[in-house]
């Protein structure tokens, strides 16, 4: 408006191309619906086995001192495989690796769990506090059912 200069910009409805192109490309989509779900769902379980390669590397380079060794070898080996398994196509081989790396990377998962309980009695105390912080959340949503029954009296009086 300032400077008194207009744009605009005009839509206009239709295509260029034929009906029957449109109705050809339309089935062709149709034809290729099956291949390109395929596709999509190879890319997928690569993108998620190279995830779980990623995150279980770091989860390993992270905790070396605490993860007991046998964890850590058989872990290793199936990020191997899995590895291995990427540098192909075969989206079931894929899946198969990935599922045994998961299970082995859980395995890890436990024995931190595990140590993490083991060293939890020396510091009991402490984790009796932090269960008291809990219940001391609890007793905030307690003070929002009193503003509940503040919103109330109002309405009484």
């Amino acid at each position: 408006l300032g400077t008194g200069k207009e744009q605009k910009m005009t839509v206009t409805g239709g295509s260029a191309l034929p009906k029957e192109d449109i109705d050809r490309m339309i089935r062709e989509a149709e034809q290729h619906a099956e291949e390109d779900r395929r596709r999509r769902e190879a890319a997928e379980t690569r993108n998620q086995a190279e995830q779980l390669v990623y995150q279980t590397e770091k989860l390993i380079q992270d905790n070396a001192d605490k993860i007991p060794g046998d964890a850590r070898s058989e872990t290793e080996s199936a990020l191997a495989e899995l590895k291995e398994k990427l540098k192909g196509e075969d989206t079931a081989a894929i899946q198969q690796a990935m599922t045994r790396a998961a299970q082995a990377a859980q395995k890890i998962g436990t024995a931190l769990y595990d140590r993490a309980r083991a060293e939890q009695p020396a510091g009991g105390t402490a984790g009796s506090s932090a269960g008291g912080g809990k219940a001391g959340s609890a007793g905030e949503d307690d003070v929002v059912d009193a503003e509940i029954v503040d919103d109330d009296k109002p309405e009484a009086g």
